[in-house]
């Protein structure tokens, strides 16, 4: 049961990436062409959103020894968050939202299968097997029809 829940999530979460990859190139449009501005002001409501669940929810705060701990990859998700920001509104526009979608989860597909299968940034080995790639194939045959059919 909770398979399927979470695997309904994690469908939302993609339904919510297309619609934000569309709402910032269109975004960009609005704001005369410009995908910087339409990132910065996406992320601010990010920054307002997580502002308002941490008041809402009043989470314990980390302590200092536990931030510094942290390993160094670990801070790469807010830059990595703002450039996917920045090329969904520079790129959504221009491509439509299904082939940028389909490249996107194309290069997640490909840099998901290289840290499981060599265990990277904390993830157990998942290692490369004929069925995996075989599930990539296909995907890389998805974007192709998307592109050209």
């Amino acid at each position: 049961m909770h398979t399927v829940f979470f695997a309904l999530l994690a469908a939302g979460a993609g339904m919510c990436i297309a619609l934000q990859a569309s709402a910032n190139g269109n975004f960009r449009k609005n704001l005369g062409d410009n995908p910087l501005f339409a990132a910065y002001f996406s992320i601010c409501g990010t920054i307002l959103t997580a502002t308002l669940a941490m008041l809402l929810w009043r989470p314990p705060a980390p302590s200092w020894a536990m931030l510094r701990s942290t390993p160094w990859w670990n801070w790469l998700g807010g830059p990595l968050g703002a450039l996917i920001v920045l090329a969904g509104a520079a790129l959504t526009q221009r491509l439509g939202a299904a082939l940028f979608i389909a490249l996107v989860v194309g290069g997640q597909l490909l840099a998901s299968l290289l840290l499981d299968h060599f265990a990277l940034m904390g993830l157990q080995e998942q290692p490369l097997s004929a069925g995996r790639m075989v599930g990539a194939l296909l995907v890389v045959a998805g974007v192709l029809c998307i592109k050209y059919l």
